[in-house]
């Protein structure tokens, strides 16, 4: 159990320092870029396969779809990135949380597509 400055439970002592500013945002900023590269890697090939054969409307759809989610998430991650850099980062919002994992959901979905 941890023992604070008066003896209580989970108290603080005055020098502890709140959060470290250093490790955990960089790993979050490098988490959020193997993300959006991820989904350029999933766009591109489904631009790749949408015009090999010839291109046809739902392939040329598909992989329109599969662009518009990545610029999404490129945007999400973006914005989260440029939040990191402050000294306390905001939690990031439940909207925009819902927003990466449905785009990040609806990419794997387009790439599992892309193999079969």
């Amino acid at each position: 159990m941890l023992l604070g400055w008066e003896g209580e439970p989970g108290a603080r002592s005055p020098a502890a320092p709140d959060r470290d500013p250093g490790l955990q945002p960089e790993r979050t900023r490098l988490a959020w870029r193997r993300t959006t590269l991820t989904g350029a890697v999933i766009a591109v090939l489904a631009a790749k396969s949408a015009l090999h054969g010839g291109p046809s409307t739902a392939g040329v759809l598909a992989a329109a779809l599969c662009a518009a989610l990545w610029l999404a998430l490129l945007a999400l991650a973006h914005r989260r990135i440029a939040a990191l850099a402050a000294v306390r980062p905001p939690a990031l919002a439940p909207p925009a949380a819902t927003t990466a994992a449905l785009c990040v959901i609806a990419l794997a979905v387009c790439g599992a597509a892309l193999v079969f």
